[in-house]
């Protein structure tokens, strides 16, 4: 289901918005704007889902774990390790721009800045936060666990909070616009990922305690931060 809502209604001069209550699987599958222009797509995934970077083997699931918890299994576009959805765990916000747009940007890694930048400022509107957010710059960070799951890297734009990461980010380039894929925490427990990958026992203990502090949830209400997100979208 899809609503769609005026710029000025938004908060976001000068983008589209649209709120989407969808399975995480159609979301993925969901078509660039056409005619293309700027777009905000809030979504409310209406189940929960390990999310798939492109590039990821399908072997890397424990199937019958996830089909025992009731979590589908989908892949993205973009690449990346896994990330857990739910209602509960992530505010997911996905920003189109067209091609030629003033954002848009040719170097992959700096295209994410302004991304990261909106959700910096977003996260700093709430109590005792400024200073605390800060938009990763650098190259993208690997860590032992990198490769399966996406919150255990640190990529270009990406936003931590006192060095943990609390939003990540990727982007599908297409000639239609570019597609940034953004979710920010509101629940972190490695467990919700590690239990779902077809790993040894002792080596999922392991990889919960050592994905334990490399990221953290956002302290601020879900319905909060989509509002401040779109008023700090570039106009």
């Amino acid at each position: 289901m899809t609503d769609r809502a005026a710029d000025a209604a938004s908060g976001a001069p000068g983008w589209e918005l649209e709120r989407v209550a969808a399975p995480a699987g159609e979301i993925h599958a969901r078509a660039l704007p056409d005619p293309p222009r700027r777009t905000v797509w809030v979504h409310d995934v209406t189940g929960p889902a390990l999310v798939l970077g492109s590039r990821q083997p399908d072997e890397v699931v424990d199937r019958r774990a996830a089909d025992a918890a009731g979590v589908a299994v989908v892949r993205r576009r973009s690449g990346g390790g896994a990330v857990y959805v739910d209602a509960a765990s992530v505010v997911w916000v996905d920003l189109v721009i067209p091609p030629g747009d003033p954002l848009a940007d040719d170097d992959v890694a700096r295209a994410t800045h302004w991304v990261g930048d909106a959700w910096a400022a977003a996260l700093a509107d709430g109590p005792d936060a400024p200073g605390r957010y800060r938009v990763h710059r650098g190259p993208l960070e690997r860590s032992e666990w990198s490769e399966q799951v996406c919150f255990a890297a640190l990529g270009p734009g990406e936003v931590t909070l006192d060095g943990r990461k609390v939003v990540g980010i990727a982007q599908r380039r297409t000639r239609s616009g570019t597609w940034f894929q953004t979710a920010a925490l509101l629940r972190w427990d490695p467990a919700d990922v590690v239990d779902l990958l077809a790993i040894d026992p002792a080596v999922r203990a392991d990889a919960r305690r050592d994905l334990a502090p490399v990221a953290a949830p956002a302290p601020v209400g879900r319905d909060a931060l989509v509002a401040a997100l779109l008023r700090r979208l570039p106009a």
